[in-house]
């Protein structure tokens, strides 16, 4: 019966372990998610920037006349 006792207490403290660890690692996940998160919507923003400036560009171009 002790066996069984130590047994189940080694258990309980392995899962407990392998808990906190894989919780741990999810935090750190989303902490990297929330950053990548952020950067992309800066990306997008940096994009969009980009794409109005060019459009801008284009639209000063004068009209080709060989057509």
């Amino acid at each position: 019966m002790d066996k069984e006792i130590s047994q189940l207490e080694e258990r309980a403290a392995r899962l407990l372990n392998e808990y906190q660890s894989l919780r741990d690692e999810n935090r750190g996940l989303h902490t990297r998610l929330d950053a990548l998160e952020a950067d992309n919507t800066r990306l997008r923003d940096k994009l969009a920037q980009c794409i109005a400036r060019v459009e801008a560009l284009i639209a000063r171009l004068p009209e080709r006349e060989d057509a």
